[in-house]
């Protein structure tokens, strides 16, 4: 899934880096074991997402699956 491709409301939360830092961390404590897992169940790719999230100051913590 290319995240500028989205739209309506998911886009939306795709294009604001807090909302989507909080969708994705809440995905990983509730529903998926690590980043891998929940960007092949969600087909999104994984590069484009941690790029993305980097690029607004966060960073991703393997040990406790989750974006920092």
């Amino acid at each position: 899934m290319m995240m500028d491709k989205e739209t309506g409301a998911g886009g939306q939360t795709l294009k604001d880096p807090a909302m989507l830092l909080s969708m994705v961390n809440m995905k990983l404590r509730d529903e998926y074991s690590d980043l891998d897992e929940l960007c092949g169940a969600m087909d999104i790719d994984r590069t484009e997402l941690v790029k993305k999230l980097e690029s607004a100051g966060y960073r991703y913590d393997e040990e406790n699956r989750c974006f920092r």
